[in-house]
């Protein structure tokens, strides 16, 4: 299974969101705003981040396109969570450097999906 950082500064999705992806048997790391989540996905170099957008600190945009431009980091495929799904907010999410683009509240099939996409694996 995974490594995931995710980045999400309410603590009751982040709760929920890593207590189901941990009973699908993935490892989940957190930080809770952007400026963390830089700094982990540098050190601990994780297989996948979900990214919320509107964080405090560093928001998802500027800390996605800080681990885009960092050598150590830039092949991490990155899935943007956004509770404020606005035109033009997956366009804008893509030319930040994400990978892909999911909406809150999260729905757990769909988003396992997109991170199987990424990492290459075949769905179960």
């Amino acid at each position: 299974m995974a490594k995931i950082l995710l980045v999400e500064d309410n603590e009751l999705n982040r709760d929920m969101l890593k207590r189901r992806l941990e009973r699908r048997g993935h490892e989940v790391s957190i930080a809770v705003d952007g400026a963390e989540g830089v700094e982990k996905a540098t050190g601990e170099n994780p297989d996948i981040i979900l990214m919320d957008l509107n964080l405090p600190v560093l928001d998802g945009w500027e800390a996605t396109r800080q681990i885009k431009a960092n050598e150590e980091t830039s092949g991490i495929p990155i899935i943007a969570l956004t509770a404020h799904a606005m035109a033009g907010d997956q366009k804008k999410a893509i030319e930040a450097g994400c990978d892909d683009y999911d909406t809150k509240p999260v729905e757990l099939p769909r988003l396992l999906e997109k991170i199987g996409a990424l990492l290459g694996e075949t769905a179960e």
